[in-house]
Protein backbone atom coordinates (compact mmCIF):
# COMPACT_ATOMS: atom_id res chain seq x y z
CA UNK A 1 0.00 0.00 0.00
CA UNK A 2 2.19 2.84 -1.48
CA UNK A 3 -0.69 5.47 -0.55
CA UNK A 4 -0.39 4.24 3.39
CA UNK A 5 3.65 5.12 3.15
CA UNK A 6 3.13 8.59 1.14
CA UNK A 7 0.14 9.52 3.97
CA UNK A 8 2.91 8.94 6.77
CA UNK A 9 5.70 11.17 5.07
CA UNK A 10 3.63 13.63 4.28
CA UNK A 11 2.25 13.82 8.01
CA UNK A 12 6.56 13.63 8.71
CA UNK A 13 5.78 10.21 10.50
CA UNK A 14 8.82 7.87 9.76
CA UNK A 15 7.65 4.88 7.92
CA UNK A 16 8.34 1.16 9.83
CA UNK A 17 6.82 -2.07 9.21
CA UNK A 18 4.97 -1.69 12.85
CA UNK A 19 3.44 1.62 11.39
CA UNK A 20 2.49 0.47 8.31
CA UNK A 21 0.82 -2.93 10.29
CA UNK A 22 -1.11 -0.86 12.98
CA UNK A 23 -2.58 1.64 9.93
CA UNK A 24 -3.88 -1.18 8.14
CA UNK A 25 -5.52 -2.37 10.77
CA UNK A 26 -7.71 0.35 11.68
CA UNK A 27 -8.12 0.62 8.18
CA UNK A 28 -9.71 -2.71 7.62
CA UNK A 29 -11.25 -3.06 11.37
CA UNK A 30 -12.95 0.36 12.31
CA UNK A 31 -13.60 1.14 15.93
CA UNK A 32 -11.12 -1.43 16.86
CA UNK A 33 -9.65 -1.06 20.64
CA UNK A 34 -5.94 -0.88 20.97
CA UNK A 35 -5.67 -4.74 22.22
CA UNK A 36 -7.76 -5.47 19.09
CA UNK A 37 -5.62 -3.86 16.66
CA UNK A 38 -2.31 -5.34 18.86
CA UNK A 39 -3.86 -8.59 18.09
CA UNK A 40 -4.61 -8.86 14.63
CA UNK A 41 -0.95 -7.11 14.21
CA UNK A 42 0.71 -9.44 15.80
CA UNK A 43 -0.94 -12.14 13.62
CA UNK A 44 0.72 -9.94 10.51
CA UNK A 45 4.08 -9.37 11.94
CA UNK A 46 4.79 -12.04 14.64
CA UNK A 47 5.86 -9.82 17.26
CA UNK A 48 5.34 -6.57 18.80
CA UNK A 49 4.93 -5.27 22.10
CA UNK A 50 1.23 -3.98 23.53
CA UNK A 51 3.61 -0.91 24.25
CA UNK A 52 4.66 -0.52 20.90
CA UNK A 53 1.11 -0.36 19.35
CA UNK A 54 -0.04 1.85 21.69
CA UNK A 55 2.63 4.17 21.25
CA UNK A 56 2.08 3.54 17.16
CA UNK A 57 -2.02 4.44 18.12
CA UNK A 58 -1.16 7.69 19.67
CA UNK A 59 1.23 8.88 17.31
CA UNK A 60 -1.15 8.61 14.60
CA UNK A 61 -3.78 9.44 16.42
CA UNK A 62 -1.29 13.26 17.67
CA UNK A 63 -1.08 13.39 13.53
CA UNK A 64 -4.16 13.04 12.55
CA UNK A 65 -4.05 10.15 10.20
CA UNK A 66 -6.48 8.07 12.81
CA UNK A 67 -9.14 9.17 15.12
CA UNK A 68 -9.19 8.44 18.61
CA UNK A 69 -13.17 7.54 19.46
CA UNK A 70 -13.41 7.33 23.46
CA UNK A 71 -17.25 6.79 24.51
CA UNK A 72 -17.99 7.16 28.09
CA UNK A 73 -17.76 3.77 29.81
CA UNK A 74 -15.64 2.02 26.93
CA UNK A 75 -11.84 1.57 25.81
CA UNK A 76 -10.37 3.95 23.52
CA UNK A 77 -11.29 2.63 19.66
CA UNK A 78 -9.89 4.21 16.49
CA UNK A 79 -10.72 4.58 13.17
CA UNK A 80 -9.06 5.68 9.96
CA UNK A 81 -11.82 7.98 8.86
CA UNK A 82 -11.16 11.77 10.35
CA UNK A 83 -11.31 14.87 8.72
CA UNK A 84 -15.46 14.97 8.56
CA UNK A 85 -16.58 15.34 11.87
CA UNK A 86 -18.65 12.08 11.75
CA UNK A 87 -20.93 10.88 14.95
CA UNK A 88 -21.20 7.19 16.45
CA UNK A 89 -23.64 5.15 17.48
CA UNK A 90 -23.14 2.49 19.88
CA UNK A 91 -25.03 -0.44 21.45
CA UNK A 92 -25.09 0.03 25.09
CA UNK A 93 -25.41 -4.42 25.39
CA UNK A 94 -22.75 -5.46 22.20
CA UNK A 95 -20.65 -2.19 22.25
CA UNK A 96 -21.61 -2.48 18.19
CA UNK A 97 -20.50 0.88 16.53
CA UNK A 98 -21.54 2.35 13.39
CA UNK A 99 -20.13 5.44 11.98
CA UNK A 100 -22.94 8.41 11.75
CA UNK A 101 -22.65 11.55 9.48
CA UNK A 102 -23.39 14.66 10.77
CA UNK A 103 -27.15 15.21 11.19
CA UNK A 104 -27.60 18.83 11.07
CA UNK A 105 -26.15 21.94 10.28
CA UNK A 106 -22.67 23.59 8.96
CA UNK A 107 -19.45 22.38 10.08
CA UNK A 108 -19.12 21.30 12.86
CA UNK A 109 -22.38 19.81 12.35
CA UNK A 110 -24.29 21.48 14.95
CA UNK A 111 -24.50 25.13 15.80
CA UNK A 112 -24.32 25.72 20.03
CA UNK A 113 -27.02 28.08 21.27
CA UNK A 114 -24.20 30.16 22.56
CA UNK A 115 -20.82 29.96 21.67
CA UNK A 116 -19.34 31.73 25.05
CA UNK A 117 -16.71 33.73 22.27
CA UNK A 118 -15.25 30.25 21.10
CA UNK A 119 -14.60 29.43 17.38
CA UNK A 120 -16.10 25.73 17.50
CA UNK A 121 -14.49 23.22 15.14
CA UNK A 122 -16.02 20.57 16.06
CA UNK A 123 -18.50 18.68 17.74
CA UNK A 124 -18.63 14.90 19.61
CA UNK A 125 -21.85 13.38 18.78
CA UNK A 126 -22.36 9.95 20.12
CA UNK A 127 -26.01 7.89 19.77
CA UNK A 128 -26.55 5.90 22.27
CA UNK A 129 -29.37 2.50 22.35
CA UNK A 130 -29.57 -1.35 21.69
CA UNK A 131 -28.78 -2.64 18.43
CA UNK A 132 -32.11 -5.27 16.96
CA UNK A 133 -29.93 -8.58 18.71
CA UNK A 134 -29.41 -7.22 21.84
CA UNK A 135 -33.17 -5.98 21.46
CA UNK A 136 -34.14 -9.35 20.90
CA UNK A 137 -31.81 -11.48 23.25
CA UNK A 138 -33.28 -9.00 26.43
CA UNK A 139 -36.25 -10.18 28.08
CA UNK A 140 -38.82 -7.66 30.16
CA UNK A 141 -38.32 -8.12 33.83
Amino acid sequence: MPQVEQELRRHGVQVTAQRLAVMRTVSAHPHATADDVAQRVREVLGSISRQAVYDTLSVLADKGLIRRIQPSGSPARFEDRVGDNHHHLICRGCGLMFDIDCATGEVPCLTANDDHGFEIDEAEVVYWGRCPSCRTNTTPD
